[in-house]
Order: structure tokens, then C-alpha cells, then sequence
């Protein structure tokens, strides 16, 4: 039997304690396992928001939103994912002199 693929889902818990109460509430509710009908329809909408993000208002700070989102449902994009959000968190602690993190 094949041992599951685990994927370290430090940097994604990092990232949601981070965020506003109001904010980090609605993230929780959106990775429930049964509310992928919301996360898939609003990660898509996003990420085609990011695309005309010179527009005002919209922006491209949506399509990572997006793809995060889509990452839950989608095991391929999950680990490569999970490997730039921690690999943007080690550049932020670096460049704002932090060694460890939260």
C-alpha cells in the first residue's frame, strides 16, 4: 500500500494566523472539506480577476488568492503551492531581518 503524500501546511496555517479575525474566520470556513462548491467558483473568479488586474479595483494580488483557493481541490497544484507561500514568507522574514518566524 502506498504511504499517503503528506504536504507541510506550515506556511498556509502561518498565513491564516495572520490575517484579521473577521478575515481568518471566513479563510477557516472556506477550507471546511464540504465547501468546495464556494471555494472552486470563487478561486476561478479570482484568478480571471487577476488577469485584467490593471483595471482599478481589481488587481493582481487576486490571482494568488485564486490558486490558493483551487490548491485545496486540486492535489497537483497543492504542494507546488504550499512551496512558494513558504518560499515568499522566508523572503519577507529575510528582508524585514527576522530570523525564525512565526
Amino acid at each position: 500500500m502506498a504511504e499517503p503524500d503528506l504536504v507541510d501546511e506550515r506556511p498556509l496555517r502561518r498565513l491564516l494566523a495572520a490575517l484579521p479575525g473577521p478575515v481568518r474566520r471566513g479563510a477557516e470556513w472556506l477550507r471546511r472539506p464540504g465547501a468546495g462548491w464556494a471555494r472552486v467558483p470563487l478561486g476561478v473568479v479570482l484568478i480571471l480577476g487577476g488577469f485584467v488586474g490593471f483595471l482599478p479595483i481589481l488587481g493582481f494580488w487576486m490571482l494568488p488568492l485564486g490558486i490558493l483557493l483551487l490548491a485545496e481541490d486540486l492535489p497537483f497544484l497543492k504542494r507546488p503551492t504550499l512551496r512558494a507561500l513558504g518560499a515568499v514568507q522566508d523572503w519577507w522574514d529575510r528582508r524585514r531581518g527576522r530570523a525564525g518566524g512565526a
